[in-house]
């Protein structure tokens, strides 16, 4: 074979190792828009931002703190999560091995007996170990070796994918973040709600106090014939009814306890705190600084960036897939057919090298399958990454209109029921006296209750904007 013979072969050789790679199939990948506007709708450009704050500095009801402290302990889906954070780790272990040499060591023995009128047979027969002396018959085989194989990472397929599974791993840390963020919201929502059905069995009970005095009266109105029989009936309806409530709001105190018990992890029991306090509750200033911040302080932004990362590195990984691959395979170790002629250097040596040189060249529909599913993630990812941000912005937008509009209507509603509980006292003076009917007395307390139980329900959807906007800023997992 003449020189130009072997350098064509070589070319050739050359030319079908590479072909593969060469007819890619064409993929665009999506790049992510991660702009946010400058500010929220107030105009503010002051950095100062409350979801920096821990939660331990955000909420000040010790009872609360309580409640939280206990939850990050004990409750059962966090736990399950960070279980799933062990499992992405271990992946990030399993992939660093994959670039790395394996050695196998091993060690066997056996027995091998041939038909003597065969060729190995014959030729065991006629050949002398020593002289005068065949092959043993049967023949015993004894064997220790060690063995490396190592895939030599050219495209650096295996680097990316391990490098894909610390991204993921990370974000699994930032999916438990906010799943911690979501927690502590959760619980503070649940423990506002709590206190506010305290505060609306209270009110029920002192306008059922109200309610039984009047009836008190109609009864003596009765007596004196200023009434008929009619109004004692309609007064003891009332009373009826709200006694009622009252059973109804006791049920709802009992299913919130046990909905923070279960948060907290635990069996039902009464959960402390001092609803006294709730209707006092400061509903505080909270800094919301600027929507660029998000990219910062939301982890479920940073868990969508990371998974986005991840998807990007995938790509590569299939498209790696594409190109040869190039794996070492050595051996070294020792056999005989006797334990004592085992460890005899160089005789009973056995030893190898090779090098294997494979790439796809026809019936690549799993890898090109494999390699548009990575683009198709990709860009998947990228939307998402998108649309976690719009998210973010929009539910922190939502709230600090949410927080203003309720400010005002809580201001009103104080007014009203300002109002309405004099009104109360003047309608009964004015029934007493016979210049009111029986039914505006009525109409009078039921609008009272329900103004007071307005006041209660506008103070716990202050208390749970407040609560809201902390996590959306993404307070509450620091």
């Amino acid at each position: 074979m003449n020189k130009n013979t072997r350098i064509t072969i070589a070319f050739l050789a050359v030319s079908i190792w590479l072909l593969p790679a060469c007819n890619l199939p064409s993929i665009v990948q999506k790049k992510e828009n991660k702009s946010t506007p400058v500010t929220y709708q107030s105009g503010t450009t002051d950095t100062t931002n409350s979801g920096k704050l821990k939660w331990k500095e955000f909420f000040n009801d010790s009872n609360l703190l309580a409640l939280i402290d206990t939850a990050l302990m004990n409750n059962q889906e966090l736990n399950i999560i960070l279980q799933e954070i062990n499992i992405s780790n271990n992946e990030i272990m399993a992939r660093k091995g994959e670039y790395l040499p394996f050695l196998h060591l091993g060690a066997g023995a056996g027995i091998d007996k041939v038909g003597r009128y065969t060729s190995r047979g014959a030729n065991d027969a006629n050949t002398d170990i020593k002289p005068g002396k065949e092959f043993p018959d049967p023949l015993p085989d004894f064997m220790g070796a060690a063995t490396i194989t190592w895939e030599v990472d050219i495209w650096k397929k295996l680097r990316n994918a391990k490098k894909s599974a610390v991204y993921r791993y990370l974000s699994t840390i930032e999916g438990k973040n906010f799943m911690v963020t979501n927690l502590v919201a959760e619980i503070a929502e649940s423990y506002y709600e709590l206190m506010a059905l305290d505060n609306h069995l209270q009110i029920v009970k002192q306008n059922l106090q109200i309610q039984k005095n009047a009836l008190e009266i109609v009864k003596l109105q009765k007596q004196a014939a200023k009434v008929t029989e009619l109004a004692v009936k309609r007064f003891q309806a009332e009373v009826l009814k709200n006694q009622s409530m009252q059973f109804y709001i006791q049920q709802q105190i009992i299913e919130t306890e046990n909905r923070l018990n279960f948060l907290v992890g635990r069996f039902p029991q009464p959960v402390k705190r001092n609803s006294q306090t709730f209707p006092h509750l400061s509903t505080g200033h909270v800094q919301e600084g600027i929507p660029s911040q998000l990219l910062e302080n939301r982890p479920d932004i940073q868990q969508a960036e990371l998974q986005l990362m991840a998807a990007n590195l995938d790509i590569q990984v299939a498209k790696a897939n594409f190109y040869p691959s190039f794996s070492i395979t050595s051996g070294l170790g020792y056999q005989a057919f006797n334990p004592k002629y085992l460890l005899q250097t160089p005789e009973s040596m056995l030893y190898g090298l090779a090098g294997e040189l494979v790439a796809p060249v026809v019936n690549r529909n799993a890898i090109k399958a494999t390699y548009l599913s990575a683009n198709a993630k990709q860009i998947q990812a990228a939307f998402n990454y998108e649309r976690t941000i719009l998210n973010a912005y929009i539910e922190v937008a939502n709230q600090l209109s949410n927080i203003g509009n309720l400010a005002q209507s809580y201001d009103l509603k104080v007014q009203q029921v300002e109002a309405l509980n004099q009104s109360i006292n003047i309608s009964i003076k004015l029934f007493k006296s016979a210049r009111a009917d029986y039914m505006e007395v009525l109409l009078t307390q039921r609008d009272a209750l329900q103004a007071r139980r307005e006041l209660i329900e506008t103070k716990m959807d202050q208390m749970h904007a407040i609560v809201r906007i902390y996590r959306a800023l993404g307070g509450g997992w620091r």
